[in-house]
This record gives C-alpha cells, sequence and structure tokens, in this order.
C-alpha cells in the first residue's frame, strides 16, 4: 500500500479508503468484517462511514458493524484512520426530525458525536466530517463546538463533504478568524465521468490544504466496465441508478464504449484504470472505496499499482475533457 499526508496535517493515511456504506444494507457483518480484515491486511488505513449509513429503519447500522469489528481486539482500532460523519436526519422513519436532531447546530454535533461513538465503540473519532453544508448554522458556531470536541479527545480533526468551493473557503477564513484549525479533507464526486469538481472544489481544496477524498469513483458502476457486463448478462446492478440514467444519454454512451476499447486495446480493467487516474489527480489523497464483496476489494487493491501510461492518460482525456479551471470555464 502506498500512503500520503491528509491535506496539510500530519496524519498519513492510505491512498485508497475503505468505504462502508455497503456494510449492513448490501453486506452482512460477517462479511463486512471479513473486508475490513483484509484490507488492514493489505495496508488500507483509512475507513470511513457516516451515521446515517444503514439507512431508514437501519440507520446507524454500519457503525455498529465497525463498532462489533473494533471489539474483537487486536490493534484493529490503533491501526485505523476512523472518518464518520454528521448532518442527517437520524428519525428510524425518516419522517421529519425532531428540532435540533439534525444538520450541524452545536446542539447536534454534540449529540451525533456521542452517538457515533457508542455505535463505533471507541473513544474517539479521527475525522468527524459535515455530510453536508448547513445553511443555517454560521460556521462560528460549528467551530466552537468541534474546538470543544477536540480540547475532549473526542475529535481530531474536521473534514467536510459536499461542500461547494465557496463552502470551503467561508469555513477555513472563519476557522482561520477564531483560531479554529478548520477543515483538513473533502469528500466530494469527482471520477473521470464527473469532473465539475476541477472548476472550484479541487482548486479552493488545495489553496486551503485539504485532501481530496472522491466519492463513487466508478460513477455508480459507469466506469467498470458497465458495457461488457451488459453484453455478458451480468450488469443489472451496473445499469441502476446513476449508471443507467447516465447510458440513457447516447452521447455519454458512446463515451463509455471509447473508454472500454481504449482499456480493452491495453489490457487494462476498466474498473482499476478509473481509480488509478483519479490517483493522478492533483490533490487527491485517495478514493473512496466501497466493496460489497472481498473480490472487489482485491481489485481495487491492485489499482494503486496500476501506472497508467502518458498515451492512456491522453486517451482519457480526450474521451472524459475536463471543464477547465474556473473562471475560464465558464467565463472566456
Amino acid at each position: 500500500m502506498k500512503y500520503t499526508q491528509l491535506g496539510r496535517t500530519g496524519l498519513k493515511v492510505s491512498r485508497l479508503v475503505l468505504g462502508t456504506m455497503n456494510f449492513g444494507p448490501q453486506t452482512s457483518e460477517a462479511d463486512s468484517h471479513s473486508i475490513m480484515d483484509a484490507a488492514l491486511g493489505a495496508g488500507v488505513n483509512y475507513f470511513d462511514t457516516a451515521n446515517a449509513y444503514g439507512w431508514g429503519a437501519n440507520k446507524g447500522r454500519t457503525e455498529e458493524i465497525i463498532g462489533s469489528w473494533f471489539a474483537k481486539g487486536g490493534d484493529r482500532r490503533d491501526k485505523t484512520v476512523l472518518a464518520t460523519k454528521v448532518y442527517a436526519n437520524m428519525s428510524l422513519d425518516d419522517g421529519p426530525p425532531w428540532p435540533n436532531h439534525d444538520r450541524l447546530s452545536a446542539l447536534n454535533i454534540r449529540r451525533s458525536v456521542e452517538a457515533s461513538l457508542r455505535r463505533l465503540r471507541t473513544d474517539h473519532l479521527d475525522i468527524y466530517q459535515f455530510h453536508h453544508v448547513d445553511r443555517h448554522t454560521p460556521f462560528e458556531e460549528i467551530w466552537q463546538a468541534v474546538d470543544v470536541l477536540v480540547q475532549q479527545g473526542k475529535i481530531l480533526y474536521a473534514g467536510s463533504s459536499n461542500f461547494a468551493g465557496w463552502h470551503i473557503a467561508q469555513a477555513n477564513e472563519t476557522a482561520r478568524r477564531v483560531g479554529s484549525y478548520g477543515l483538513v479533507s473533502e469528500q466530494c464526486l469527482y471520477n473521470l465521468a464527473e469532473r465539475r469538481a476541477e472548476m472550484e472544489v479541487i482548486p479552493a481544496a488545495r489553496e486551503y490544504g485539504l485532501g481530496v477524498v472522491p466519492w463513487s469513483p466508478l460513477h455508480g458502476g459507469l466506469l467498470g466496465g458497465v458495457l461488457r457486463k451488459e453484453r455478458e448478462g451480468g450488469a443489472a446492478r451496473s445499469t441502476a441508478g446513476r449508471s443507467a440514467d447516465a447510458l440513457a444519454n447516447t452521447t455519454v454512451r458512446a463515451q463509455v464504449q471509447a473508454y472500454e476499447d481504449l482499456l480493452g486495446k491495453h489490457g487494462i480493467e476498466p474498473g482499476e484504470a478509473a481509480l488509478a487516474w483519479l490517483l493522478t489527480r492533483p490533490g487527491v489523497t485517495g478514493p473512496i472505496v466501497g466493496p460489497r464483496t472481498a473480490e472487489q476489494l482485491e481489485s481495487a487493491l491492485r489499482a494503486v499499482e496500476l501506472e497508467l501510461s502518458e498515451e492512456v492518460l491522453a486517451s482519457l482525456d480526450e474521451i472524459f475533457p475536463g471543464p477547465g479551471p474556473s473562471p475560464e470555464a465558464f467565463a472566456w
């Protein structure tokens, strides 16, 4: 496994991030434990989750599965850089939240940290992430709550997810003004097929010293060999959701076909190429991979060692051109 610093911090993390969203809804507790053991054994030390994972009546279930894995002992917790998230409505029936039971008020941040610590069976969180920007809570309040938790030893760092570039700037300028450390990471939707983050989010993250942690690196399966699987009759899951919506567009379908043809010519697995491409991008700490099976984890691990040639990288840019920097991308 290869490692890098998380943004401007001294924290060393693996270049793959183990995403756990499938643990519970798609993957059993026993299989989830096996995947986490395999990931840690392969050197993956950065695990990502969220308080809402498990979804619906099972919200919090994913954190509980990770907690039961930590409870097995050994050096599991000591070796893991643990990141979870706060923001979601944690009402189990998905009904309207009770006041102050969602978003980023100081009250909900405090309550949510305590609940996550109980589920995860740990005394601290390494990275506590805001799952979405809260347009109703000032950053002064958020940083006050974060600083208290840092002083109590319950969290070490704060990160963001799904922030716009100007939110990153606003958050860290406020942190600078009140003497807080500020955000150290940003999780954003970023992959070959969805490169809008290059316009403002990634430049802002780099300017303020945040590590960029892309989620959905295969764009819902679109970049994982979906057309080949479709021909082979095994793409039912891969052609659902974001992937299905994209493939309904004939232009996108042609891009994906060109992508698969290119990688087939070079003998490279599409999913591994998509991850390897992200690892070449400036500012990227490592993509979040969410394996449902041990085999999917093994494929993701191979991507870390995959070196894409300049020819392949140039061809990928031709197939999936980026938007260009801001403001030139939309102004000139």
